[in-house]
């Protein structure tokens, strides 16, 4: 199922110039069931990871357990989620630590192994 993913990834992944402030696709990143987006970098830095705009995607369609995970720069390389993406995936489900993450071509971890000591641990409630 990775390499599926990653080639789903990198079908996205290829920047693209809009004007001289904002590029697209720099990093593409897919999550099954095949939800698939790209980052946005602008000069103010105001855009956003391909991470967060696939789990927004996600959630659009009612969806928030991840099962699988990769990102993809624009030469198809596997590259890890930011400390925010890991951050935004974790909390929308304890059950995502559990998630599969390329983080480099061919190195797979479960999220948790990148949040190694979690805020959110010991914390007693539901979430």
């Amino acid at each position: 199922m990775e390499n599926d993913l990653k080639g789903i990834a990198r079908r996205l992944a290829g920047i693209k110039v809009l004007n001289d402030y904002v590029e697209y696709g720099g990093i593409a990143a897919a999550i099954p069931p095949y939800m698939e987006m790209f980052s946005i970098d602008t000069a103010c830095s105001m855009g956003f990871c391909a991470e967060h705009s696939t789990v927004a995607e996600m959630l659009k369609h009612g969806e928030y357990h991840i099962k699988a995970l990769v990102a993809v720069d624009h030469e198809g390389n596997a590259v890890p989620p930011c400390g925010r993406c890991r951050e935004l995936i974790s909390q929308l489900s304890r059950e995502n630590l559990k998630a599969i993450i390329e983080v480099k071509n061919g190195v797979f971890v479960m999220l948790k192994e990148l949040i190694p000591f979690d805020w959110k641990e010991g914390i007693d409630r539901e979430w």
